[in-house]
Parts: C-alpha cells; structure tokens; sequence
C-alpha cells in the first residue's frame, strides 16, 4: 500500500479513537486527524498543511453547509417545525397510527436543513414522541420510530453530508453539487418511502388506533395558522427546478452564458434562510441582546461543526496531495469483485463505522475512499455518492453508539436497550440493503 493509504488508515484510526473511545467532540478529532494526514508526508508537513487549508478556504460548501445549520436552528428555536407538524397532523392524523406517519413526514421535511440526525431527534420527537405515546403507540416504539427516522439527516440532501463528500478529493474532480442534487433526493426519498412502509406495518402488527379527534385541527384551520411555516421549503424548490431542462432555458434565456456560474451550492442556503426570515419575521428578536442570546445558544453548534467541517476538507485535500486517489484505485480494482460484492463490502464498512461516529464524521472519514472504490467497480459516480450517502444514515438507528437513540429514549422515558433489536433489524439492515440496490441500479435514481 502507498503512504496516502496508510495516512487514510491513520486518519480514520485517529477520529475512531478521539471521537469514539476518548469521548471528545467530532472538531478535535477532525483536526487532529488533519495533522496526522499532514505528519505523512514528512518534510512536506506545511506544504501538505498550507494545501489542505487553502482548499477549504475555498470551499462554497463550507458556507452551505453552515448556512444550513443555521436554519435548522432557526426553524426549531421559531417554533416553524411544530406548525408544520400541526398541518401533517390534519393531514394524517384521522389514519391509524397518524402520529406515526406524522413524525416520519416532519423528519423528512427537515432531514435536509437540519443535517443532524440528533437534531431531528430532538426537535421532531418532543413534538411528536408525547403525542404518538397519547394516540396508543408503546413509547419503545415511538422512540424507535423517532431515532430510525434520524437517519434522514442524511439521506436526504441538501445535507452537511452531502456537502463534505463533494468537497473530497476523490469526488470533487468528477462529481459537482448540481449533477448531485437530484439523484440524492431521489436516493433519500426511497428511504421515506420505506419508512412510511415500517410505519404501515407497525400500526397493524402492534394494533394502534386513529388519534383522538380533539388532538386532530381541521386542515383548513392549520393552513390558515401554520400555512406559511411551509414557504421555507421553495427555497430550495426555486433553485432545484432552475437545474432542469426548462429551468436552464430559462436562466439562460434571461442572463445568457451567465447562468452556467450560478451555484445551486450557494443559492439553495441563501434562499433558504431569507424565506425563513420572512416566513418568522414577527417572531425574530427586536433587540440587540435578543439578537445576542439567540446567536449565543447557537454559537456552540458551530463551533463543533465549523471545525468538522473546515477541516475534513482540508484534510481530503491533503490526502488528494499524498496520491490517494490514485493509490485506493489501483487496490479497488485489484479486487476484481462483481459490482455487487464491492457496494456491500462497501456499505458494510460505513454502517460499521457509523456505529461509534455520526454520519457526518463517518462521511469525512471514508466517504471519499468508499467513492473510490465503487466507481472502480464500475459504479456511476452519482449513484456511488447517494448509496454512500444512504449507507452513512444508519447513524441515527444504530446502537449502541447512536445519540439520537437515546435522545428519543429520553423523551420517550424508556430503556434504549429496548430498541437496539428493532432498529437493527427494521432500520439498518434494509438502509444497507437500500444502498446496494441504489448503487447496482437496481433502484432508479
């Protein structure tokens, strides 16, 4: 193996170890791991350090991604996420086991904004893990519910996930966001899908009744008080549907050559937190100390995501310097495996490494090496990225490392043990399987 391989190895033995074992947060890991990366290549420390710096620096997804964190915040912290749920509710409320399905449409509506499966956890289980435990649901099942939903954070683009991958040196030369976008939606999206089958299949096996109708508000009444909370959302369909056929004329048509430099990267986030900002307009602070305490409670989130962030970039990019690429591609097709045989090799890997990790560090981790492996077996890049996307969204569901279980245990007042079984068996195992499928063709995407 070259040295890049083994820096590879380094890197990842360094976060495991940080992050997992010594309990420290996911930014000392990764910048921990960037000096390791750095220390390989001997007397080029500072030119591979200064490389890897200069290329994060220069990530737009960097400020996507932190863009996007910050409007998870907003949206929970506006109380915009409950109002949501509250037309869901009139939605599907009237089904058995509506809180259910309920509970996994709001994971799914904020899986991309949030990019955390511990904030889905958190911010969709307090509305909906009292209410599904009052319309007849065992409170194991709703925590269970509520932390395999987690993994849509993931999944479901545009994600933090997402961004890091893309931002890898192995993805970066032959994969943009805007080639992206849509494949992974369509990857996440059967993910939803198959949560709302484990929710039809739940319901009837455990024999859960319809929610009480004095919980259920007429639809046209939580339109008419929450309608607006669901405006947020064009700002990423406006910029989603200029990537089409009929959106490119358009742009083009308008602005001429000009439009081939417009970054849905940059464009979906901006977008995003000014309809946020309309939509909240009344509810956001009026002072400057409001302002202050309000970006002082989410001052904390970035500076364990910012750093995660920077530097797993600059740490790929260091990587890119040492040959990596080129190294793992030679060892891949080495293997000379069926396509098959290296996504489930390859899937394997990242659910196991998930376990201890989040998604987001399994992603910065060996999202690109896993991206190398499978285009060598002749995977197509954009089905590679979204089945390593899915495969990295077991995070929420599996145990025992996986916060967002016992963030719903704690809601849900029970023992997290007593959802380890279940979330392997209806939540891991089939994302796993989902992945194979998406990266094989199997699944269109």
């Amino acid at each position: 193996m070259g040295i890049a391989v083994w820096a590879l190895i380094a890197y990842i033995a360094i976060i495991v170890i940080w992050n997992g074992v010594l309990k420290r947060n996911i930014g000392e890991a990764m910048l921990i791991g960037f000096a390791g990366v750095c220390l390989f290549g001997g007397t080029r420390f500072f030119e591979l350090a200064w490389a890897g710096l200069a290329d994060a620096f220069a990530e737009e997804v960097v400020f996507a991604a932190l863009a996007f964190v910050f409007m998870g915040y907003l949206l929970t912290k506006l109380g915009l996420i409950q109002e949501q749920v509250a037309v869901l509710n009139s939605v599907f409320g009237r089904l058995r086991g509506g809180a259910g399905y309920v509970s996994t449409s709001a994971a799914a509506l904020l899986g991309g904004p949030s990019g955390s499966g511990s904030g889905i956890s958190a911010s969709v289980g307090s509305v909906t893990i009292p209410w599904m435990i009052r319309s007849n649901w065992r409170p194991d099942l709703a925590a269970s519910l509520v932390a395999g939903n987690a993994g849509l954070g993931i999944s479901i683009p545009p994600s933090s996930s997402m961004f890091l991958l893309l931002g890898s040196a192995a993805v970066a030369p032959v994969l943009s966001a805007d080639q992206l976008f849509v494949p992974a939606l369509v990857g996440g999206l059967w993910t939803v899908a198959y949560r709302f089958v484990v929710v039809f299949v739940w319901v009837r096996r455990h024999r859960i009744a319809a929610t009480d109708a004095s919980d259920i508000l007429p639809l046209r009444a939580a339109l008419r008080a929450g309608w607006t909370s669901l405006l947020v959302y064009a700002g990423i369909l406006v910029p989603v549907l200029m990537t089409l056929d009929f959106g490119v004329a358009l742009m083009e048509s308008r602005v001429g050559e000009a439009a081939d430099d417009i970054s849905i990267v940059v464009w979906i986030p901006v977008l995003t937190v000014l309809a946020t900002f309309a939509v909240a307009w009344r509810r956001l602070p009026r002072t400057g100390r409001a302002w202050s305490e309000l970006l002082g409670d989410m001052a904390p989130r970035y500076a364990v995501i910012g750093a995660t962030l920077f530097f797993a970039f600059a740490a790929a990019a260091s990587l890119g310097e040492l040959g990596l690429v080129d190294q793992l591609t030679t060892i891949m097709q080495a293997l000379d495996a069926p396509a098959v045989v290296i996504a489930t090799l390859v899937g394997l890997l990242l659910v196991v490494i998930a376990a201890p990790l989040t998604g987001t560090a399994t992603i910065a981790a060996v999202g690109g090496v896993a991206f190398s492996a499978l285009t060598a077996a002749g995977i197509a890049p954009a089905a590679a990225a979204t089945a390593i996307l899915v495969f990295a969204s077991t995070e929420g569901a599996s145990p025992p490392g996986a916060a967002p279980i016992y963030i719903a245990s704690g809601i849900a007042q029970v023992d997290p043990a007593r959802t380890f079984g279940r979330l392997i068996v209806w939540f891991v195992v089939p994302t796993l399987v989902m992945g194979v499928l998406i990266a094989v063709g199997a699944l269109p995407i």
